[in-house]
Protein backbone atom coordinates (compact mmCIF):
# COMPACT_ATOMS: atom_id res chain seq x y z
CA UNK A 1 0.00 0.00 0.00
CA UNK A 2 2.88 2.36 0.45
CA UNK A 3 3.89 1.52 -2.91
CA UNK A 4 0.45 3.25 -4.38
CA UNK A 5 1.25 6.59 -2.92
CA UNK A 6 4.74 6.30 -5.13
CA UNK A 7 3.47 5.22 -7.74
CA UNK A 8 0.79 8.00 -7.77
CA UNK A 9 3.85 10.91 -7.10
CA UNK A 10 5.78 9.39 -9.92
CA UNK A 11 2.69 9.13 -12.12
CA UNK A 12 1.57 12.68 -12.15
CA UNK A 13 5.20 13.72 -11.60
CA UNK A 14 5.41 12.24 -15.23
CA UNK A 15 1.87 13.54 -16.06
CA UNK A 16 1.12 9.60 -17.35
CA UNK A 17 -2.96 9.23 -16.77
CA UNK A 18 -3.02 5.32 -15.95
CA UNK A 19 -0.67 2.65 -14.52
CA UNK A 20 -0.41 -0.85 -14.86
CA UNK A 21 -0.38 -3.52 -11.62
CA UNK A 22 1.83 -6.21 -12.67
CA UNK A 23 0.55 -9.49 -10.57
CA UNK A 24 4.12 -11.47 -10.44
CA UNK A 25 4.85 -15.05 -9.51
CA UNK A 26 2.93 -16.96 -6.48
CA UNK A 27 5.20 -17.34 -3.58
CA UNK A 28 5.83 -21.51 -2.93
CA UNK A 29 3.84 -22.57 -0.61
CA UNK A 30 1.10 -19.91 -0.98
CA UNK A 31 -2.39 -21.02 -2.02
CA UNK A 32 -3.68 -20.25 -4.94
CA UNK A 33 -6.78 -18.94 -3.28
CA UNK A 34 -5.06 -16.61 -0.94
CA UNK A 35 -3.35 -15.26 -3.69
CA UNK A 36 -6.05 -14.66 -5.38
CA UNK A 37 -7.81 -12.89 -2.03
CA UNK A 38 -4.97 -10.65 -1.63
CA UNK A 39 -4.73 -9.44 -4.94
CA UNK A 40 -8.42 -8.33 -5.42
CA UNK A 41 -8.16 -6.88 -2.21
CA UNK A 42 -5.25 -4.37 -3.38
CA UNK A 43 -6.51 -3.90 -6.86
CA UNK A 44 -9.17 -2.40 -4.61
CA UNK A 45 -7.11 -0.50 -2.92
CA UNK A 46 -4.77 0.65 -5.70
CA UNK A 47 -7.64 1.38 -8.11
CA UNK A 48 -9.59 3.81 -5.24
CA UNK A 49 -7.21 5.58 -4.24
CA UNK A 50 -5.34 6.00 -7.87
CA UNK A 51 -9.35 7.18 -9.33
CA UNK A 52 -9.43 10.04 -5.75
CA UNK A 53 -6.40 11.16 -8.05
CA UNK A 54 -7.77 11.13 -11.19
CA UNK A 55 -5.56 8.29 -12.43
CA UNK A 56 -6.64 4.62 -14.25
CA UNK A 57 -5.30 1.25 -12.89
CA UNK A 58 -4.46 -1.77 -15.68
CA UNK A 59 -3.90 -4.79 -14.88
CA UNK A 60 -1.81 -7.37 -17.28
CA UNK A 61 -2.14 -10.79 -18.27
CA UNK A 62 1.28 -12.77 -18.96
CA UNK A 63 1.99 -15.97 -20.69
CA UNK A 64 3.29 -18.92 -18.39
CA UNK A 65 5.70 -20.26 -21.29
CA UNK A 66 7.98 -16.95 -20.67
CA UNK A 67 7.19 -16.45 -17.11
CA UNK A 68 6.28 -20.08 -15.44
CA UNK A 69 3.85 -20.01 -12.69
CA UNK A 70 2.58 -15.81 -13.74
CA UNK A 71 -0.51 -15.26 -11.07
CA UNK A 72 -2.43 -13.62 -13.83
CA UNK A 73 -2.46 -15.32 -17.44
CA UNK A 74 -6.02 -14.76 -19.14
CA UNK A 75 -7.96 -12.18 -20.12
CA UNK A 76 -11.27 -13.75 -18.70
CA UNK A 77 -9.37 -14.66 -15.26
CA UNK A 78 -8.24 -10.77 -15.88
CA UNK A 79 -11.93 -9.68 -16.14
CA UNK A 80 -12.92 -11.78 -13.10
CA UNK A 81 -10.80 -10.46 -11.33
CA UNK A 82 -11.27 -6.73 -12.06
CA UNK A 83 -15.25 -7.63 -11.46
CA UNK A 84 -14.22 -9.15 -7.79
CA UNK A 85 -13.11 -5.29 -7.38
CA UNK A 86 -16.25 -4.08 -7.89
CA UNK A 87 -14.11 -1.28 -8.97
CA UNK A 88 -15.17 0.75 -11.83
CA UNK A 89 -11.64 2.46 -12.29
CA UNK A 90 -9.58 -0.86 -12.83
CA UNK A 91 -9.08 -2.14 -16.61
CA UNK A 92 -7.18 -4.24 -18.96
CA UNK A 93 -4.08 -3.94 -20.29
CA UNK A 94 -3.97 -6.30 -23.84
CA UNK A 95 -0.49 -7.63 -24.63
CA UNK A 96 -1.13 -9.46 -28.48
CA UNK A 97 1.98 -11.15 -27.30
CA UNK A 98 1.04 -12.88 -24.53
CA UNK A 99 -2.47 -13.28 -25.15
CA UNK A 100 -1.48 -15.14 -28.61
CA UNK A 101 0.61 -17.44 -26.77
CA UNK A 102 -1.94 -17.98 -24.15
CA UNK A 103 -5.50 -18.15 -26.03
CA UNK A 104 -5.50 -16.39 -29.64
CA UNK A 105 -8.32 -15.25 -30.89
CA UNK A 106 -6.99 -11.84 -30.97
CA UNK A 107 -9.20 -9.91 -32.73
CA UNK A 108 -12.17 -11.84 -31.63
CA UNK A 109 -11.11 -10.91 -27.39
CA UNK A 110 -10.18 -7.33 -28.04
CA UNK A 111 -13.30 -7.24 -30.14
CA UNK A 112 -15.37 -8.48 -27.21
CA UNK A 113 -13.86 -6.56 -24.60
CA UNK A 114 -12.52 -3.43 -25.93
CA UNK A 115 -14.54 -1.16 -23.43
CA UNK A 116 -12.58 -2.43 -20.75
CA UNK A 117 -9.03 -2.20 -22.38
CA UNK A 118 -7.01 0.37 -22.32
CA UNK A 119 -3.97 0.37 -23.54
CA UNK A 120 -2.80 -2.45 -25.58
CA UNK A 121 0.66 -3.54 -26.33
CA UNK A 122 2.47 -5.58 -29.07
CA UNK A 123 5.64 -7.89 -30.30
CA UNK A 124 5.19 -10.87 -32.70
CA UNK A 125 5.19 -14.47 -32.00
CA UNK A 126 7.70 -16.51 -31.86
CA UNK A 127 10.63 -14.94 -30.59
CA UNK A 128 8.35 -11.39 -29.41
CA UNK A 129 10.08 -9.72 -32.28
CA UNK A 130 8.74 -6.85 -33.61
CA UNK A 131 5.84 -6.78 -36.08
CA UNK A 132 6.56 -9.12 -39.25
CA UNK A 133 8.66 -11.22 -37.95
CA UNK A 134 6.45 -14.01 -37.37
CA UNK A 135 2.70 -15.43 -37.17
CA UNK A 136 0.41 -12.79 -36.13
CA UNK A 137 -1.23 -10.72 -39.48
CA UNK A 138 -0.63 -6.90 -37.89
CA UNK A 139 -1.98 -5.48 -40.90
CA UNK A 140 -5.35 -7.17 -40.88
CA UNK A 141 -5.30 -6.75 -36.53
CA UNK A 142 -4.09 -3.22 -36.95
CA UNK A 143 -6.82 -2.14 -39.46
CA UNK A 144 -9.64 -3.91 -37.37
CA UNK A 145 -8.95 -2.51 -34.47
CA UNK A 146 -8.80 1.18 -36.32
CA UNK A 147 -12.71 -0.15 -37.35
CA UNK A 148 -13.62 -1.00 -34.29
CA UNK A 149 -12.44 2.53 -32.71
CA UNK A 150 -9.66 1.95 -30.73
CA UNK A 151 -8.46 5.39 -29.79
CA UNK A 152 -5.61 4.63 -27.25
CA UNK A 153 -2.13 3.82 -27.42
CA UNK A 154 -0.48 0.86 -28.99
CA UNK A 155 3.04 -0.05 -27.28
CA UNK A 156 5.62 -1.60 -28.56
CA UNK A 157 7.26 -4.25 -26.28
CA UNK A 158 9.47 -5.82 -28.60
CA UNK A 159 13.29 -7.77 -28.08
CA UNK A 160 14.27 -5.90 -32.17
CA UNK A 161 15.61 -8.94 -34.33
CA UNK A 162 18.63 -6.67 -34.94
CA UNK A 163 19.13 -2.87 -33.55
CA UNK A 164 16.02 -0.78 -32.37
CA UNK A 165 17.00 1.82 -35.36
CA UNK A 166 17.30 -1.13 -37.97
CA UNK A 167 13.86 -2.67 -37.25
CA UNK A 168 11.73 0.98 -36.60
CA UNK A 169 11.19 0.27 -40.38
CA UNK A 170 8.66 -2.55 -39.97
CA UNK A 171 5.95 0.29 -38.77
CA UNK A 172 6.30 2.02 -42.61
CA UNK A 173 4.50 -0.99 -43.96
CA UNK A 174 0.91 0.03 -41.89
CA UNK A 175 1.31 3.84 -42.12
Amino acid sequence: QDGVGKAIDYAKALGVPQLNCLAGIVPQGVPRDAAQATFIANLAFASAKLEAEGLRLLIEPINTYDIPGFFLSGTRQALELIDATGSDNLFLQYDIYHMQRMEGELLNTIKNNLPRIRHLQLADNPGRNEPGTGEINYGYLFRAIDALGYDGWIGCEYKPATTTSAVLSWMDAYR
